[in-house]
């Protein structure tokens, strides 16, 4: 058996671009021959996929999928949205989205779940996808919600297919309610979270950081006015007010009507019902939110296509 050397895991990282673990792999499944574990991993598609590994994907889908008192959010990644529209690219997100129930939104541990009739985990399937497809594919991030009584409802904007399109949205209900009621309110409070993309369910659950940002934003605007600091405290506080019901779920007002407040919605509910109508959590991924995708190269992505 050939001594597999870090400088020869090195060397075959350099002319294929593929993981140092990959690498290290290929050489010891082939005593150490350089040019045969060039091409073990071209064969496995992870010299392909490494290759294009550097480019941006900032298209793709977003993939959901419910059962009663769960449900998954999945985001995936491609270069361009023309492979978006792709059968095997959509197959394999509604795939990847059921599998997420049972991840409970652990990324990794999606990724090493095992792909139905394939004989690889989910992570060895996608690097497959990349060769098959030719563009860099991404498994970005997961969410998953779960009540203990009630429904998790979804909604998916832009719909490319059934479960896939541009936004998705789970919300939470915890309630003892009848089930196909949850089901109607569920889904119009995620058509709701979809439309407004509020931050959290409630002033009490906004984030720290950003709520400090916003009242400093606040206070120095006020001072600007000339007020006494009395003055000023007592006009961040309204202006928060204000804040709250831009970002707060239950303080926003519903989109379905335009005019009840989504605290007023469930407290309705919860008397229509006789029984507590609570919104426990909530998910929107909207594609490519965050991605930095770099300054657009139309002619690029022309080539790219064509396969030039």
């Amino acid at each position: 058996m050939a001594e597999i050397t870090a400088a020869l895991v090195k060397e075959l990282r350099e002319k294929t671009g593929a993981g140092m673990m990959d690498c290290k792999k290929a050489l010891t499944e082939n005593d150490g021959d350089l040019e045969a574990a060039v091409d073990w991993l071209r064969k496995k598609g992870l010299a392909a996929a490494a290759k294009k590994a550097g480019r941006i994907a900032a298209e793709g889908l977003i993939g959901l999928a419910t059962e009663g008192t769960r449900g998954a959010l999945v985001e995936v990644n491609s270069e361009t949205d023309f492979v978006a529209r792709n059968d095997k690219f959509q197959r394999f997100v509604g795939q990847v989205a059921a599998l997420a129930l049972e991840a409970g939104g652990d990324l990794e541990a999606l990724k090493a779940a095992a792909y139905p009739g394939t004989g690889r985990t989910v992570e060895e399937e996608l690097t497959q996808l990349i060769s098959v497809i030719g563009e860099n594919l991404n498994l970005r991030r997961i969410a998953a919600a779960s009540v203990g009584e009630g429904v998790v409802a979804s909604y998916v904007h832009n719909q490319a297919a059934p479960d896939l399109g541009k936004i998705g949205v789970l919300v939470a209900l915890e309630s003892g309610g009848d089930q196909d009621r949850l089901v109607a309110l569920g889904k119009q409070l995620a058509m709701h979270v979809a439309a407004s993309a509020p931050q959290a369910i409630d002033s009490g659950d906004v984030d720290p950081a950003a709520l400090e940002r916003e009242r400093d934003v606040l206070a120095e605007q006020a001072r600007a006015s000339g007020k006494p600091e009395e003055i000023v405290a007592k006009m961040v506080e309204g202006r928060l007010r204000k804040y709250y019901e831009e970002v707060c779920l239950l303080e926003q007002t519903f989109v379905i009507d335009g005019e009840t407040k989504v605290r007023k919605v469930l407290d309705n509910a919860s008397t229509d019902l006789g029984t507590a109508v609570t919104v426990t959590e909530f998910y929107r991924f909207q594609l490519g939110e965050g991605i930095d995708r770099g300054p657009e190269d139309f002619a690029g992505e022309v080539a790219a296509q064509l396969g030039q």
